[in-house]
């Protein structure tokens, strides 16, 4: 009976502390969520939304040591029910099947796909043929033939391949499926014919007056600064990032620099702060203000204002959305004279966020910019606690910076390792070349320019913004261009990252001696990372691809064809050759493609001529086929009639595993969706 009061003790030692673990609990009632593979009834969501109003309701009748254990169960059961309202709140009409035919639709959205193709999204989406689900909320259409940018808002009509977002690629990857059901995406594609204007612009609809501003301060500042500047300078002001090219792309991944081009806390942390410092200077000077008013306050509010008007003006998107949360919380502290930048202003950030967006807790945006505000916090609170210096008062600033961004750093890359696959080894070195330029010369360059525009001079604040994006370019292509510039790992086991997280967390927001408790459960996530197993085979879900693993990597059966599957498959195995070095390690050359595993042979057949070249097997063959195959014999095959079923296949230590039976039956996939 002594374990109770010593835990009743650690949680009295405790209380003042424990408001930031409200997110961390809520995230956890999220995660059980998406983990789950049947979706849940109305009966689950009233009993969860029951048992939290009447645990919640008994904490605060009786308050006291355990108390808090109480609130912890609430908010499980709130994080539960509030990702479940969420998902049934966004759902959309998503087609069945393939479609090919005429689209209309208004554009909303430009961007560009991996293979550098510049993609419109529409709504108010019509289609030729009556989809028994009605016609989806937005479409994504990749421009293959002309790649005239259409005026936003207008109305477009094209010829286009379209079919449901796909699935996992494997099974237990990620799920596009479920990022797309968020999105409203209900069908993706492409086109290979021009783009007809069907009507323009209707510029009195107020939704698309933010969209239209925006791209048209995107062409305006592409033409004053062209090629790879110009898009980088109109993706971190507009969030149009259409303009980058996929050189200046893969060079800043490679560099570990490429958050710089998302509207991010970093920019918006950076603008804030240098509205704040102007606004705060330029009224501490004026001394009749400076004595009568919250001089503080005042630049506050208006770093505040110009905080909201980035946000409008960047698109809004959820990574912005979160930034900017962020930073007013920060704002919000400073009216309130609270310490700004402190683990509750971060917590109350977070648990905004998953309020309104309970699905951004499963983005690797999400994770990795709370894990750097959250490392960032503790070091610094902790150096400031322990009255560390960080020497002479002049290199305070440099110190600082060196700090932040090994700390920021080391915090990501974990993260950033499990979902990219990818280290960028001397990211480091780029982002303390990088980093300190753009609030020096980048962010305050953007606001010159934003002041000077009335008066036509903004070329002028944009020429020096042009001048650092240069250099960030430069150090991008440099670093990306070392030996050894960027390194592979492994996906870890899906149970790897949670586990990590909460050792972390545990490390950083206990307090005591017992915090230390979270360093041997992040080295047990590390060692489990450490032991994880690719699967010795994987079958794509149309079967026009097929994955072995072979003592000098895993071998691919085509060159050419499901490039992004293939891709992924090597991303996902910590290996850095491409389709084609892959392909070269298929033995043999054969019409069928064969290749044994232990004492099965795999067949992969790749279209009609192989297909009526085989239509005997026997039982030690395991036949994959992308075209409807008719073979008799004792064999295992996998067409694409029952690969529609099963989903992308793996065999590996588990036996065979499908995409279909780990993703289970959700809205997403086709579960009890609401009737619309």
């Amino acid at each position: 009976m002594r374990v109770l009061p010593r835990i009743e003790a650690a949680l009295l030692a405790q209380r003042g502390h424990l408001f930031p673990w409200v997110p961390v609990f809520l995230a956890l009632g999220i995660g059980f969520y998406f983990l789950l593979r049947v979706e849940p009834g109305l009966t689950h969501y009233a009993l969860a939304a029951g048992f939290a109003l009447l645990v919640g309701a008994l904490a605060w009748a009786r308050p006291g040591a355990f108390s808090p254990l109480g609130w912890a169960l609430a908010l499980i059961a709130a994080g539960f029910v509030l990702a479940g309202a969420r998902a049934h709140q966004v759902a959309a009409p998503v087609i069945e099947g393939r479609y090919y035919g005429p689209v209309e639709g208004r554009v909303v959205a430009l961007d560009r796909s991996a293979s550098d193709k510049l993609r419109v999204t529409l709504d108010q989406v019509r289609l030729d043929r009556w989809m028994p689900t009605g016609p989806p909320r937005h479409v994504r259409i990749s421009l293959h033939g002309d790649e005239r940018v259409p005026e936003p808002g207008s109305r477009i009509m094209t010829t286009a391949y379209l079919s449901p977002p796909q699935g996992p690629v494997e099974p237990g990857g990620f799920d596009f499926r479920r990022h797309a059901w968020f999105q409203g995406l209900g069908a993706i594609g492409y086109t290979r014919v021009p783009v007809l204007l069907a009507r323009p612009p209707d510029r009195s609809e107020r939704d698309m007056s933010v969209f239209t501003l925006r791209m048209a301060a995107s062409a305006h500042i592409r033409a004053r600064l062209p090629g790879d500047v110009g898009g980088f300078a109109a993706a971190v002001t507009t969030g149009d990032r259409s303009g980058v090219s996929q050189g200046a792309l893969d060079a800043l991944r490679a560099s570990n620099l490429a958050h710089l081009l998302a509207i991010s806390g970093l920019h918006m942390g950076l603008l804030a702060g240098f509205v704040f410092t102007a606004l705060r200077v330029a009224l501490s000077l004026i001394p009749p203000l400076a004595l009568r008013l919250p001089v503080r306050k005042l630049a506050a509010l208006g770093a505040l204002a110009v905080a909201a008007g980035y946000l409008a003006l960047s698109g809004g998107n959820v990574a912005t959305q979160r930034a900017f949360v962020m930073v007013a919380v920060m704002l919000c502290a400073v009216l309130v004279d609270r310490r700004a930048l402190s683990m509750r202003a971060v917590a109350m950030a977070a648990l905004i966020v998953l309020v309104l967006r309970p699905e951004a807790l499963l983005g690797p945006g999400f994770q990795m910019s709370f894990a750097a505000t959250v490392a960032l916090v503790a070091v610094f609170g902790w150096l400031r606690e322990a009255e560390i210096g960080l020497g002479p008062r002049w290199l305070n600033p440099v110190a600082g910076v060196v700090i932040s961004s090994a700390v920021a750093g080391l915090a990501t890359a974990p993260i950033g390792a499990a979902h990219f696959n990818t280290l960028a080894h001397y990211g480091l070195v780029a982002n303390l070349m990088s980093v300190p330029l753009m609030g020096l010369v980048v962010i305050p360059a953007a606001v010159l320019a934003l002041v000077l525009a009335p008066l036509g001079l903004d070329w002028i604040g944009l020429e020096v913004m042009g001048l650092g994006l240069r250099w960030i370019l430069g150090v991008a292509d440099w670093v990306a261009g070392m030996d050894g510039a960027r390194g592979y790992v492994m996906r870890p086991d899906w149970v790897v990252l949670p586990i990590l997280t909460l050792g972390a967390l545990w490390l950083v927001l206990w307090r005591g001696r017992a915090r230390l408790a979270g360093v041997p459960v992040m080295a047990a996530a590390f060692w489990l990372w450490s032991g994880a197993e690719r699967p010795g085979v994987l079958i794509a879900d149309t079967g026009g691809l097929v994955g072995v693993m072979t003592e000098t990597g895993r071998a691919l059966s085509k060159p050419r064809g499901a490039g992004f599957i293939a891709g992924v498959w090597l991303e996902n195995d910590g290996d850095g050759a491409d389709q084609m070095a892959a392909a070269a390690r298929w033995p043999g050359e054969d019409m069928l493609r064969k290749i044994r595993v232990g004492e099965v042979e795999i067949v992969h057949v790749t279209g009609k001529r192989a297909a009526q070249g085989l239509s005997d097997c026997d039982r030690a063959q395991l036949i994959v086929s992308a075209v409807p195959l008719a073979v008799n014999g004792p064999c295992e095959v996998y067409d694409p009639k029952r690969l529609a079923l099963t989903g992308a296949l793996s065999i590996g230590p588990k036996g065979v595993e499908s995409a279909a039976h780990l993703s289970g039956r959700r809205l997403w996939n086709g579960a009890a969706r609401p009737v619309q």
